[in-house]
């Protein structure tokens, strides 16, 4: 009977282990208007039904490893997630002057940087774990502004979460369908108070499902683990990791979306 019982206990164990997340990953490239975009698929190939999409957006940095990690992140909640490319070939700064030239040129040719957003859209939705109804978008720094941008001139997105992001004041609200969550930080430097004020009053004024949290205290790439080294590097003291910030910021987020995507 006893040794009955420890088989009975060592199925359920590998039952147990084999009903865990099961995060795949891939690289895809694919291309917009002859240019060659890479971007990192994850999910969770556990689960055998089709799942909601969501778009990772990188910080000025480029598609860096915070993206990626973001959409590893994403697979293990039960998330079908795309770190994308918005520069191009996979390039990456590694200084902010270079990084704010890249931002800058892709805010600057936003036609570009839209078609480039689309494109990974297409991508994620076709892909066979996805259903392509439910897609959403998370940013961070630029990639939060592109996500909101994305949603303010109509995305077919459910629902978009920036975080420690700028917030674009144009263009116009036009048939916005997303439903928005900004998380940014009370001691964020690069954040006006008026710009707050202006950017909420418009997401009012346009009837949009929206809603801004302001975490006290912290200040600017409070998600990024490599935020306090750049901070000494590049002499940015804007710049700070918050644990306690980054794990609320994420909590609220799957909060979000299992509303926004009726879960």
């Amino acid at each position: 009977m006893k040794y009955f019982l420890q088989l009975v206990l060592l199925a359920a164990l590998g039952f147990a282990a084999n009903a865990q997340a099961e995060v795949q990953t891939q690289e895809i490239e694919y291309t917009q208007s002859g240019t060659t975009l890479k971007g990192f698929l994850a999910y969770d190939s556990a689960i055998k039904t089709k799942r909601p999409g969501i778009l990772v957006v990188h910080e000025w940095w480029g598609h860096n490893e915070h993206a990626r990690d973001r959409a590893r992140m994403l697979a293990e909640v039960g998330y079908t997630a795309l770190a994308v490319d918005m520069y191009g070939n996979g390039k990456t700064a590694d200084h902010p002057k270079k990084a704010g030239e890249f931002a800058n040129a892709a805010f600057k040719d936003w036609e570009v940087s839209k078609a480039r957003f689309n494109k990974a859209k297409e991508v994620l939705q076709s892909h066979k774990t996805v259903d392509a109804e439910l897609i959403g978008a998370i940013g961070f720094c630029f990639g939060g502004a592109v996500s909101i941008r994305m949603a303010r001139g109509g995305a077919d997105l459910d629902g978009v979460v920036a975080f420690h992001s700028s917030l674009p004041l144009q263009p116009a609200i036009t048939n916005m369908k997303a439903s928005v969550l900004v998380i940014n930080g009370s001691q964020d430097s690069f954040l006006k108070p008026e710009t707050v004020g202006s950017f909420s009053s418009q997401m009012v004024a346009g009837n949009v499902d929206f809603t801004y949290m302001n975490l006290a205290g912290i200040k600017h790439s409070f998600t990024n683990k490599r935020a306090d080294e750049f901070s000494k590097k590049f002499s940015i003291p804007n710049l700070q990791y918050n644990r306690q910030a980054d794990e609320r910021s994420w909590s609220a987020m799957q909060k979000f979306f299992k509303r926004v995507f009726n879960q």
